[in-house]
């Protein structure tokens, strides 16, 4: 028996038994059709055949009519006539009219059809001795013109029609069932490769993410399958690569805060252990300096977490980017003003416009600027510390540059410093920050398909740190999310 037709009482049928049901549904009403169809040609070639014959009976008779000057006769002995009518499946029936429709030979009660005009024979269906018949009448045009009218019982007719339905049936339901169990044969093959693929996945543990076998995927018999087991796989990558990032995210934010969590226990313990209001006053702002720095790493550690988790929650838009210049130079001016830092900015006055996300685009700016102000120092004691930020066109694309007067690199390769927790010799002498910020934004630049480039600054002094975005082709009004140019 085939198992596809079997499906389970409740829910969805399986997809080898829908697949099954949508091929042989249409395949056996299509073959049904077509049988009906040959039987009905079979049988109108057939019933020519009946009719031929019939008619050639009609010829036979009315060449043995003969008209004698006053009346017709039919040269034929009662024995002949038997044998002409004999038929060992059919009753057989005929006359012969003359002119004035008087009977000359055969049965009296068998009626002659209307002939049409321009023809000399005409078929026709009636009711005679309480028998369905089938007869015809042959006009003949001679000196006297006559009509002969043969007629024959359809049993065989009607036998012939249920033998072709029969065995045309029977040999359809036959290729119908050989064919259903190829179809499932070749369906439950063909679908082998997923039901394993199901079985490999359930079987997994939560924490297995390792690529499925290579038969699964490479080794599949259908293009389709092979699609699913390298998505499936390209998704256990990418579940591989956020656990992991989740797993180094959970690790440096505990080794991180240790230490500044350490500095502000230590300091208190101090402070709670001495009289001196003064001490106690210098110890507090040692540990508000201390929060404020863990602070701060939690904030790149989280924007680094954020940044690591891809795509997905990208919200691509158009940004008016000397707006949003103009707004994180205002939030940090503040801070420029107490570090002594020379803060300004070049090439806002033409409205430029971005396509990219609103937060990742801040977030290039504002760490681009923090590592400039805080890292950026004079190069000399004599040259004031000062920090630019300059939009330009290069190519027809805008860029994002922010220039210091600071030491610049060196002889430090600036991919070293797009690493995480890599810092200069500036980095390291001033104490401060995990070399997160450069690393941030090389993630930031990168998932909005953007560049970054660290090079001398023009003046062989200092830094400048571009990042060459792309156009946008639309006004900025229409869906900048915030910021109106």
């Amino acid at each position: 028996m085939l198992s596809f037709g079997a499906e389970a009482a409740n829910g969805p049928p399986s997809l080898r038994a829908r697949l099954a049901r949508h091929v042989l549904l249409p395949l056996a009403l299509t073959w049904s059709l077509g049988a009906i169809v040959v039987t009905l040609v079979g049988y109108h070639f057939a019933a020519q055949a009946f009719d031929e014959a019939l008619l050639d009976d009609a010829y036979t008779v009315a060449a043995h009519v003969h008209h004698d000057g006053q009346q017709f006769t039919l040269d034929l002995s009662p024995r002949e006539i038997r044998t002409l009518l004999f038929d060992p499946n059919e009753s057989m029936y005929f006359t012969v009219r003359g002119p004035d429709d008087r009977v000359v030979a055969g049965e009296a009660e068998l009626p002659a059809a209307r002939i049409r005009e321009g023809s000399v024979h005409e078929f026709d269906e009636l009711s005679f001795k309480g028998q369905h018949v089938r007869s015809v009448s042959l006009r003949r045009d001679k000196a006297m013109p006559f009509v002969v009218v043969m007629a024959q019982t359809t049993t065989g007719r009607t036998r012939l029609l249920w033998q072709l339905l029969v065995l045309s049936t029977l040999v359809q339901i036959g290729l119908l069932l050989v064919l259903a169990w190829w179809l499932d044969r070749s369906i439950e093959r063909d679908l082998r490769p997923l039901t394993e693929l199901q079985q490999v996945v359930s079987q997994r543990d939560s924490n297995d993410l390792a690529q499925l076998p290579a038969a699964l995927t490479d080794g599949a018999t259908t293009r389709d399958v092979q699609h699913l087991g390298t998505a499936v796989n390209a998704l256990l990558s990418r579940l591989q690569e956020s656990l992991t990032a989740q797993r180094e995210f959970a690790g440096t934010v505990a080794h991180e805060l240790r230490t500044p969590l350490a500095g502000i226990r230590a300091q208190a313990t101090y402070a709670l252990a001495q009289d001196d209001a003064a001490l106690w006053r210098h110890e507090l702002q040692g540990i508000v300096q201390a929060e404020l720095r863990a602070s701060r790493l939690v904030d790149q550690l989280l924007a680094l977490a954020r940044a690591d988790e891809g795509r997905a929650g990208l919200n691509i838009q158009a940004i008016a980017l000397d707006e949003l210049v103009r707004e994180v130079m205002l939030r940090l001016m503040p801070r420029a003003d107490a570090l002594g830092v020379d803060l300004g900015a070049e090439g806002l006055e033409p409205p430029v416009v971005i396509r990219g996300d609103l937060a990742l685009v801040e977030g290039i700016l504002t760490n681009l600027l923090d590592n400039a102000l805080r890292y950026g120092g004079g190069g000399s004691s004599d040259t004031a510390p000062r920090v630019t930020v300059s939009i330009r066109l290069a190519g027809g694309a805008p860029m994002l540059c922010v220039i210091d007067n600071g030491p610049g690199l060196g002889a430090v390769d600036a991919r070293q410093l797009t690493r995480r927790w890599a810092q200069g010799v500036r980095g390291q002498a001033v104490g401060q920050g995990a070399g997160l910020g450069l690393a941030i934004v090389v993630r930031y630049v990168d998932l909005l398909g953007a560049e970054l480039t660290l090079d001398p600054a023009t003046d062989g002094t200092g830094l400048c740190a571009c990042v060459r975005f792309q156009a946008a082709d639309r006004n900025p009004d229409s869906d900048f999310g915030g910021h109106s140019v």
